[in-house]
């Protein structure tokens, strides 16, 4: 079978053509995928003045420790459901009490989130307020995925 330089032409040019398509799918991918977080919208869009930026380092390596901790534990109330489920194989009492303390541990997570969130607030000035206060509603709004 003979190959001509047309037919060579043509699949390096869909192959350039096909990489182009996939790394613009796949910018756009990473883009819709990496919403930006709390954190970073304060550290890159709120022009926090030196002070700012100390005390919020230092909320920050506090809660990554409280954070820690509470990961741990609902860790380890997750391992205690599948233990139940296990013996139970069913949605037996054992289970029923695992899964209420798995939620109990998801709360003292969510409140210990919330409470950071107004840590960092209270160190921001009025103008800095309503934009963290614009992104926290956004954030908590946003539709999955977005």
């Amino acid at each position: 079978m003979k190959v001509s330089i047309l037919q060579i032409v043509l699949a390096a040019l869909l192959a350039v053509a096909a990489g182009c398509i996939g790394a613009y799918a796949a910018g756009q991918w990473r883009e819709a995928s990496h919403a930006i977080t709390l954190h970073d919208f304060v550290h890159e869009e709120l022009d926090l003045d030196a002070s700012q930026d100390r005390k919020l380092d230092q909320l920050e390596a506090r809660f990554a420790v409280q954070r820690q901790e509470l990961d741990l534990s609902l860790r380890a109330a997750n391992a205690r459901l599948a233990s139940a489920m296990d013996d139970e194989h069913e949605y037996g009492p054992k289970v029923a009490a695992a899964i209420d303390e798995v939620h109990a541990r998801m709360g003292d997570l969510q409140k210990a989130t919330v409470e950071h969130v107004f840590a960092m607030r209270a160190l921001l000035d009025q103008e800095q307020r309503a934009r963290f206060d614009r992104q926290v509603a956004a954030s908590l709004t946003r539709e999955p995925g977005e």
